[in-house]
């Protein structure tokens, strides 16, 4: 039985403006929905935009960037079961994967080739209860930890984190400021304090686009 069609945000080519791929060149490919809600959401519009695409459209469409970096984002992309199939199929076609995850969904099943970014949700998100803490013995040196943190509150749960639950033993991990909530400069002075064995990541699609959309 042929798989039903995927709901399609949009796809497009621009830098990666995150994670250890930061600056690469890299094709987007989002996908419609997501079961959160967090303060901070930027990509509100993939809530409910979309149109189906099959997979084999989806790697046609992929195809003609002529670029073998993939990231597979939303929304919350595995909140449409088909993901699993799709990334596979983008890794079977040879391209490197990322997927964009908030970690609110089961990340057991995605492919191991697929470089997980799990976005671990803070209290200043809103949706820290959300949080499938399952999913840590999914994650390998080959993903990453995202946190997102609003303010200092945010900053000293993340830091008893990492201790709690040996982050950094089981992935690298990123964090990062809500935009218009911290200062990059105040999570780097208090990084540096502390001597968190983490990386700071700016947006550098917003740097370079500000919240130009398909950038």
């Amino acid at each position: 039985m042929p798989l039903q069609p995927l709901r399609v945000n949009e796809i497009f080519f621009s830098l990666q403006g995150e994670t250890s791929r930061a600056g690469l060149p890299t094709v987007f490919i989002r996908l419609t929905g997501c079961p959160l809600r967090c303060g901070y959401c930027d990509t509100r519009y993939a809530f409910t935009e979309g149109a189906p695409l099959s997979i084999d459209d989806i790697l046609a469409q992929t195809d003609r960037y002529r670029c073998r970096t993939v990231t597979v984002t939303g929304g919350e992309p595995l909140a449409q079961k088909n993901c699993l199939p799709l990334l596979q199929s983008l890794c079977d076609a040879g391209y490197s994967v990322s997927l964009e995850t908030s970690g609110a969904l089961d990340v057991s099943g995605v492919d191991p080739r697929v470089s997980k970014i799990l976005d671990i949700k803070t209290p200043g998100s809103g949706e820290a209860a959300k949080h499938r803490w399952e999913n840590l013995s999914s994650m390998t040196r080959h993903d990453e930890f995202k946190l997102v943190l609003c303010d200092e509150a945010d900053y000293r749960w993340a830091k008893q984190l990492l201790a709690e639950k040996q982050l950094t033993a089981l992935a690298p991990v990123l964090f990062s400021a809500a935009q218009d909530q911290l200062s990059p400069t105040r999570l780097a002075d208090w990084l540096l304090r502390d001597r968190l064995p983490v990386r700071l990541q700016i947006q550098l699609h917003k740097v370079l686009w500000g919240e130009r959309r398909g950038r």
